[in-house]
């Protein structure tokens, strides 16, 4: 990949993350944010998290005790894990595959070989029933392969994951990478592109959109939402 190619595909990741994920962000989830009865209230906890946050417990403490978590958290990183496999076939076009179990089929910019590829967000993603169906479709992969005599190894036959570190991955993943490779992170996008630090300027390129959206303005509006029913109920 050359530097020309490497700013396309970086540019049309910000595209991507602005359309698909910032636009959900903003709108879906700051509008389930605004809402109390979107939220399972501990009553026990309610203003001890709000004294906690902000040292008093006005209703405004109280929302963004809710709302924060929410927002900054579990809200964006389901929408984020629900687009992986958009991200990627829209960046990579041609990437496909119409071979059962398999999200993409590249090949390595490493060492030059076809891969069959499943798409995973990040290191905690899968469970134990997740392994077997893995190992079910890669074992498929290889029987089919031998059968019609094509070159096809287990080496080719790999999970990627879209972030993270080695030594975070869970036990279900070590427990596939002791047959297939699990490639997580830094790795995963070397293979994928032949940048050895793609990752760390797809990861810049993300948090470059957040400089574009005014989500302050946007958050400030839904606290100032919550707050205003939370006093309403709990008065």
């Amino acid at each position: 990949m050359d530097e020309q190619k490497r700013i396309e595909l970086l540019q049309k990741a910000k595209d991507f993350f602005l359309k698909e994920i910032v636009t959900s962000h903003v709108s879906n989830g700051l509008k389930k944010a605004g809402s109390l009865h979107n939220y399972n209230v501990n009553p026990f906890l309610f203003k001890y998290l709000a004294n906690f946050l902000r040292g008093n417990g006005n209703p405004e403490s109280m929302a963004e005790a809710l709302i924060l978590p929410r927002v900054l958290g579990s809200s964006i990183t389901t929408t984020f894990g629900m687009k992986i496999q958009k991200l990627i076939s829209e960046l990579f076009e041609g990437f496909g595959s119409t071979t059962h179990g398999i999200d993409i089929e590249f090949i390595d910019a490493i060492d030059g070989r076809k891969k069959y590829c499943q798409i995973k967000s990040g290191p905690n993603t899968i469970n134990h029933d997740d392994v077997q169906t893995i190992f079910g479709h890669f074992d498929g992969i290889i029987n089919l392969a031998r059968t019609n005599n094509l070159n096809v190894g287990f080496q080719d036959l790999m999970v990627g994951i879209i972030y993270g570190e080695k030594q975070d991955l869970s036990s279900h993943y070590k427990s596939i990478d002791q047959r297939f490779p699990v490639f997580i992170g830094k790795d995963f996008w070397h293979h994928l592109t032949g940048k050895e630090d793609f990752y760390y300027d797809l990861i810049d390129a993300f948090g470059e959109v957040a400089l574009e959206v005014d989500g302050g303005a946007a958050l400030r509006i839904t606290i100032q939402k919550l707050a205003r029913e939370i006093e309403v109920k709990f008065k």
